[in-house]
């Protein structure tokens, strides 16, 4: 079969040439496991699209599904202690479902089910420069909504990133206005007044979950007195990163900075999370 892209690509493709296919979903995580409560897959006798973890516990789990195929059966529960019964580190407790697909519109209940966690992290990333471009390339995979926005004419000529959105606007602030109260916005722009236009639009706001501008610890400070200047909240410019990524690595190259500020992005994202699960559990 060829690789498919999206879960009723694979299913389609599938029954194109005759073969049948089975879902894997996590239905309940507990303790330390190698993916969270929903993650699936699916499996048919040639391939496979999307990951439970990887490890011992998808190896069996496909061999389960695959049998499951070869059989009369339609759906079928497993719960494995990852420790214990098949010696893998993570040590926690997975309940697995497998079930039979009949049809292309089961996979694309998955597909609206990845779509739909995407949607839950809008990320906005103004300027598609060297940075820009790699940071959109970093984030696509991720479990993230990325918007790569610039002003200039033709920037987006011959460039398509799979799993990205390239805005070309001469109305940035409009983008702002419209976000998603949690949205995380990464700034890069060509200009620096640009730059700080921006960003003064997201801390208005403020209900950002991050706030990332590329630039030294010199033009945060020239930034933050300008913020300051036009009467922003000290605790909001206080959550500015800049620089982004962090100083552990001295290395200017997109590809690295990209990295850097992917993963960023992803803590500040999960403690955000985190903080929230803990506020509607003390509710």
């Amino acid at each position: 079969m060829s690789k498919s892209k999206t879960f009723a690509d694979f299913v389609a493709n599938a029954f194109v040439h005759a073969e049948q296919v089975a879902q894997i979903s996590v239905l309940k995580a507990e303790g330390s496991t190698p993916r969270d409560r929903d993650a699936i897959m699916m499996v048919s006798g040639s391939g496979m699209i999307g990951t439970i973890g990887g490890g011992t516990l998808e190896f069996d789990a496909i061999t389960s599904a695959r049998n499951l195929l070869k059989s009369n059966a339609n759906h079928k529960r497993e719960a494995v202690s990852l420790g214990p019964e098949i010696g893998q580190c993570c040590g926690g407790r997975v309940t697995l479902v497998i079930e039979r697909i009949v049809d292309v519109a089961t996979a694309k209940i998955a597909d609206t089910e990845v779509e739909n966690e995407r949607a839950k992290n809008p990320v906005f990333v103004f300027g598609a420069g060297h940075v820009g471009m790699a940071l959109a390339r970093a984030l696509a995979p991720l479990p993230l909504s990325v918007k790569l926005i610039d002003t200039r004419p033709d920037i987006f000529d011959e460039v398509a990133i799979e799993g990205v959105q390239c805005v070309l606007t001469e109305r940035p602030f409009e983008l702002i206005e419209q976000a998603p109260a949690g949205s995380s916005f990464v700034v890069l722009t060509h200009s620096h007044a640009l730059d700080s236009r921006i960003a003064a639009a997201v801390l208005e706001r403020g209900d950002f979950c991050y706030l990332g501008i590329i630039g030294s610890k010199t033009k945060r400070r020239v930034f933050e007195k300008a913020f300051r200047a036009i009467g922003i909240p000290q605790d909001r410019i206080a959550r500015i990163v800049c620089p982004i990524g962090g100083d552990q690595i001295k290395d200017k190259r997109p590809a690295v900075i990209a990295a850097m500020v992917a993963a960023e992005l992803l803590v500040v994202q999960a403690n955000v999370a985190s903080s929230a699960h803990k506020q509607s559990e003390a509710a």
